[in-house]
């Protein structure tokens, strides 16, 4: 009696581990050239930079960090305020290469890589993930404290007076 419903928990629980690990975040028929062009937009009109999270959904590592940035109510609220954040999908059905090209091929990172765009499109930086790494998943503080750094306000020169 004991041995089938530990038998089917143990299904239960590996069938949810194994769904949270294939969530799909990506949209690999997305325009991720119109996509950018919106989020430059809107982060222009809302002093905002541009966040973009390139994966896919066969990445269990950018899931992992997106899940991350939409539940952690500290860095969510963060990304929230100071970016428009955005996933670029990179998989076997369509890998963006035209876009990553223009980034300067953000891919020899490793997945997830982060690119932060001014508000005019310009690429400010590009982030290895793996820097952001705390065993299993990723470190909040090293990840906020790579969002606070890379935010509009952190660039704009009028907050570092010459006095």
């Amino acid at each position: 009696m004991k041995k089938p419903l530990f038998t089917i928990l143990l299904m239960l629980a590996f069938v949810s581990v194994f769904s949270q690990e294939k969530a799909n975040v990506y949209n690999p028929n997305a325009d991720a050239k119109a996509d950018i062009k919106i989020a430059i937009s809107k982060a222009k009109a809302e002093s905002k930079h541009v966040l973009i999270q390139v994966g896919g959904n066969w990445c269990p590592w950018c899931i992992k960090f997106h899940k991350m940035a939409t539940t952690d109510v500290k860095i969510d609220s963060l990304i929230k305020s100071d970016y428009v954040y955005i996933l670029l999908n990179y998989s076997k059905e369509n890998k963006n290469l035209d876009v990553l090209k223009s980034y300067q091929n953000p891919q020899r990172f490793g997945f997830p890589v982060f690119l932060i765009l001014d508000e005019n499109g310009n690429l400010l930086h590009t982030q290895d993930s793996g820097l952001l790494e705390l065993d299993k998943g990723y470190d909040a503080k090293k990840v906020f404290t790579f969002l606070k750094g890379w935010n509009f306000k952190a660039l704009d020169p009028k907050n570092y007076p010459d006095k």
